[in-house]
């Protein structure tokens, strides 16, 4: 009985295929709006992981304020910054493998007829080593160098290409602001950092150099730590507040008015903006499978009313009510599982065309596959159990006088 019931379901669906295409189009467009976006989301979140894993796991971010990431607060903006002898004293430390004095300033540079407008970092060479970043050409600063405050530049492939386009840079002279600087290294490419920045348009100099002749002054805005193997984030994160409260004479009662973080914080961080977007999004998805389900129950109801002769002789010849309504649903949720088979093809495509337009890993999940046309298969139910009821409840000799 219950085949024939599903075989006499396709048959109507087939010989109404205009009506079946729009019936089935809110939970295609629900389906494939909610497997698309979450698979978005969590090859998003993949990408993310993969470019803190490449900073390393073992990686401290100290900056002066009491918020590791994003702007200081509770009084951080009026801390005091470190100065070079602040790193100097952190690489000292046992438990720590380099330490990166860093000096930002925001510059245009030139060559020639070419500028661009990048970040200069002034740093030493630990700060390669602590970010794991090779050159591809050149060399990095010399000891002497870093100690005179030369005016020497390594330079990212960003500012190589905007500058240089396809010639050589090692050797030739940029300006930043007014100091002339060699080229005496290039960065390997990079790519997109965590926030989608362009991590190759940067330029690297000694950080006397940015301190005396770019910003007038002795302050280091952060310190990045890199960790031994062997130490433990939570070990490094505690010896190196230890030096920090010593240096800048934080009493046993205060607060630190600097903050230590790790990249780990950093993925977290970040991992849980991306689960609330996705969420947010896919909720908003959802909505059309909502829409959908109305569509089917709309559809079914006027089914009933166009039906309403077939029915009354399906009730007269000795059909139950039972298995009127049996009929009507098994409709209602082939029209679903079509729809959610559909759906989850058309999601899926959606999914890999925007992964590799965002250049992020293509990450399905079966599970929300499955969720997704279990969804769709609930709305049948729900949406075409009140139509179902309302064929079954019919009055077979009213149904056989409706014309």
């Amino acid at each position: 009985m219950l085949w024939e019931t599903i075989t006499l379901a396709f048959t109507t669906i087939i010989r109404n295929k205009l009506r079946t295409f729009l019936t089935v189009l809110g939970v295609v467009i629900g389906v494939a709006a909610v497997i698309a976006m979450v698979t978005i989301g969590q090859g998003s979140s993949a990408q993310v992981n993969a470019s803190v894993s490449a900073l390393g796991t073992n990686v401290l971010t100290v900056r002066p304020g009491t918020r590791g990431f994003g702007p200081p607060v509770g009084g951080g903006a009026a801390a005091p910054r470190f100065s070079l002898k602040d790193a100097e004293v952190l690489a000292t430390l046992p438990e720590v493998g380099y330490a990166a004095p860093v000096v930002s300033s925001g510059q245009t540079v030139v060559f020639g007829n070419a500028n661009a407008a990048t970040q200069v970092y002034g740093t030493n060479n630990d700060y390669t080593r602590v970010q794991n970043w090779p050159l591809s050409a050149g060399r990095s600063f010399e000891p002497h160098e870093e100690t005179a405050g030369a005016a020497v530049c390594v330079i990212g492939q960003t500012v190589a290409s905007k500058l240089f386009d396809r010639s050589d840079p090692i050797g030739q002279i940029i300006r930043v602001k007014n100091v002339a600087c060699p080229v005496i290294g290039v960065l390997q490419a990079r790519g997109a950092g965590s926030f989608g920045q362009d991590q190759d348009d940067l330029v690297l100099m000694p950080a006397k150099t940015v301190q005396r002749r770019l910003e007038g002054n002795n302050n280091v805005d952060s310190i990045a730590v890199a960790l031994r193997k062997s130490v433990s984030s939570e070990d490094g994160i505690k010896a190196v507040s230890q030096v920090l409260r010593e240096r800048r004479r934080i009493g046993l009662t205060q607060t630190d008015n600097f903050s230590v973080s790790d990249m780990k914080e950093l993925a977290n961080m970040l991992g849980g903006v991306n689960a609330v977007l996705t969420g947010l999004l896919s909720s908003v998805a959802a909505v059309s499978l909502l829409v959908g389900g109305i569509g089917i129950m709309n559809i079914m109801l006027v089914s009933v009313t166009e039906r309403t002769r077939e029915i009354g002789i399906r009730l007269a010849v000795g059909a139950s009510a039972g298995q009127v309504l049996m009929q009507f649903l098994v409709e209602a949720v082939v029209l679903s599982l079509l729809g959610g088979a559909v759906g989850i093809g058309v999601g899926l495509a959606l999914a890999y065309g925007g992964s590799v337009f965002m250049a992020i890993p293509f990450a399905p999940s079966g599970a929300v596959v499955a969720l997704a046309f279990g969804f769709s298969a609930l709305v049948g139910v729900v949406f075409g159990y009140f139509p179902a009821r309302r064929a079954a409840r019919l009055d077979p000799i009213e149904a056989l006088r409706h014309q």
